[in-house]
């Protein structure tokens, strides 16, 4: 017993002597893998035009709102109204679906819903953190079943997709 007293109080006095040396540190972890400079307050989502050959009405708004719900909830970080320290914009650039599984008689057992999406991220602290990349996320569903009755909760299940991925690209340097 008085072997755990003295591993605990040595323990105790680590974790004093430790703090004010992670409290100096510039990065700030927070408890899903993002790593977000302490310069880093504010961040900004421009609305992501729906640039596809097939338009879903609703996609542009859906999507830009979901990755501000993202970054809101995912981090420290406050939308800023204008510009802020980082930035994202870009574009929808497809929305598909395709025929899977093409039995003997040419029909199709199932068909995907695929979302592409073209992010710019500028890091306006830190310009070499910028980057541009095109993400892609997509649904399966049994093709007899018609795609304007499923269509809304698969479009929020690849925007969540869509905005986690993002995300971790900007905030989690996967």
């Amino acid at each position: 017993m008085m072997i755990w007293r003295k591993i605990n109080m040595m323990l105790a006095a680590f974790s004093l002597l430790l703090l004010p040396v992670l409290q100096g540190c510039a990065i700030q972890v927070t408890f899903d893998g993002a790593s977000i400079p302490e310069n880093v307050n504010t961040a900004s989502v421009q609305l992501f035009e729906n640039r596809a050959a097939y338009v879903n009405p609703v996609l542009s708004q859906t999507f830009t709102e979901g990755l501000k719900d993202r970054i809101i909830n995912g981090s420290r970080l406050t939308l800023a109204d204008g510009t802020g320290d980082v930035d994202f914009s870009g574009e929808i650039t497809g929305y598909d679906t395709e025929p899977l599984a093409i039995q003997a008689d040419a029909v199709s057992t199932e068909t995907r819903l695929t979302v592409r999406i073209n992010v710019r991220y500028e890091n306006f602290k830190d310009p070499e953190k910028s980057w541009e990349s095109s993400f892609s996320a997509y649904r399966d569903f049994p093709s007899e079943q018609n795609i304007t009755a499923i269509e809304g909760e698969l479009v929020a299940e690849i925007v969540e997709e869509l905005t986690e991925n993002i995300f971790n690209k900007a905030f989690a340097d996967w």
